[in-house]
């Protein structure tokens, strides 16, 4: 690959790693090229979210996208076809510290995780990592096939929403106002 390519910004540039630490945790951990002000929104705003959370190659829509985010508020994602059988995830958040960490349960099944996701922001870039804890090995072993490719690909389309709001690695003064 050619050395000066590399330097050019581009939304698709960072990568996600998937790693097991435990029997019961998975973590994934991706950079961002947004301030974690922004990062933080389009995960907690339905308008935001809805662009970004399904994955494409499921070829599924997010028909439903419901997010009272505060401390024992609820969120419920439903993914499907119009008039087809959906998939929907649910549940209620037990931590909300604005920009900076989400806390979740998933209340879908009694294998639900508790997820927490982290914003640690340098440099207008921020530092996501999903932490998601599972009652027990048997529900971790269940849904890491689905984790391992379906987060990376969610995380790269936040990417190129994150582009559309005008962030991809350009300078932080070039950036639209809207998007501040």
């Amino acid at each position: 690959m050619d050395a000066g390519r590399n330097s050019e910004p581009t939304p698709m540039r960072n990568r996600s790693t998937v790693e097991r630490k435990s029997d019961r945790e998975l973590v994934i951990t991706r950079a961002f090229d947004a301030p974690a002000r922004i990062v933080f929104e389009a995960w907690t705003k339905p308008e935001l979210l809805r662009r970004w959370w399904a994955p494409k190659s499921a070829g599924v829509s997010l028909l439903t996208c419901e997010a009272d985010v505060r401390v024992g508020g609820g969120y419920r994602l439903e993914f499907g076809h119009e008039g087809a059988k959906t998939m929907a995830f649910f549940g209620r958040y037990v931590e909300v510290v604005p920009h900076s960490r989400l806390v979740w349960t998933n209340d879908e099944s009694e294998d639900g995780a508790v997820t927490t996701v982290t914003f640690e922001e340098s440099a207008g870039k921020t530092l996501l990592v999903l932490h998601e804890l599972y009652p027990s090995k048997e529900a971790l072993d269940d849904a890491i096939a689905g984790m391992e490719g379906g987060m990376p690909e969610q995380f790269g389309q936040l990417d190129e929403l994150l582009a559309a709001l005008g962030f991809s690695g350009t300078d932080p003064s070039a950036r639209p106002a809207s998007a501040a």
